[in-house]
C-alpha cells in the first residue's frame, strides 16, 4: 500500500521564485542528527551523475537524460524527453531495507554510460546518497564505502548520509 504522504519527510523552504534546481537552495534541518542543511536542490557528483532533492515547480535541466526518483510525492516539471526514468518507493527511516540498492545502482550506472543521470529523493541527503554511493562503488569511481561517503559529503553537503543506518551500510561496502 502506497502512503499518501511520506512520514519521513523534511520541512524544507527556499526561494520559490527560482525554478532551476542548481540555483534554488533548500533550507531546513535534517531529521537524523538535526544537522542544519542549506544547499542547491541539485548538485553534480561526477561526470554524468547528479543527485539531490525535489520540490514541485522546479524545472529539470535539459541536460538530464535519465531520472531516478526515490521520492514519489513530488516531481520536477520536465519540458524535454527523458531517455528513461524510474520512480521507486523508499523511505528515509532507520528500518528501510537495502535489498533494492544494488539493482538501482546498476540501473544508474548502465544509464551513466549513455548520458547524464539525476538521482533524487526529497532533500538529497539519504536515499539518493545511498544509491549514488553504491553506484560509485560498483563503477569503481571510489574504492571503499568511506570514500563514497566522503565524496558525496564534499560535493553535496556534510549532512549527506546522516541516517546512521544508511551511513553504516555504505561504510561497510
Amino acid at each position: 500500500m502506497k502512503l499518501a504522504i511520506d512520514p519521513t519527510a523534511y520541512a524544507l523552504g527556499g526561494d520559490a521564485s527560482l525554478t532551476d534546481p542548481r540555483e534554488r537552495r533548500l533550507n531546513g534541518v535534517a531529521n537524523h542528527g538535526r544537522h542544519r542543511i542549506e544547499m542547491p536542490f541539485m548538485t553534480q557528483v561526477t561526470d554524468n551523475l547528479w543527485h539531490g532533492g525535489v520540490e514541485h515547480g522546479l524545472v529539470l535541466p535539459e541536460f538530464v537524460d535519465f531520472k531516478l526518483s526515490l521520492y514519489q510525492w513530488e516531481d520536477y516539471w520536465i519540458g524535454h524527453d527523458l531517455k528513461d526514468s524510474l520512480t521507486v518507493e523508499m523511505y528515509d527511516s532507520l528500518d528501510q531495507g537495502f535489498e533494492q540498492v544494488a539493482e538501482l545502482a546498476e540501473w544508474v550506472n548502465e544509464r551513466r554510460a549513455q548520458g547524464t543521470v539525476f538521482v533524487h529523493c526529497q532533500a538529497g541527503l539519504n536515499r539518493s546518497s545511498l544509491v549514488v554511493a553504491k553506484a560509485l562503488l560498483l563503477a569503481g569511481d571510489v574504492s571503499t564505502g568511506q570514500e563514497a561517503i566522503d565524496l558525496i559529503r564534499a560535493r553535496r553537503d556534510p549532512a549527506c548520509l546522516c541516517n546512521p543506518a544508511f551511513e553504516a551500510w555504505v561504510a561497510a561496502q
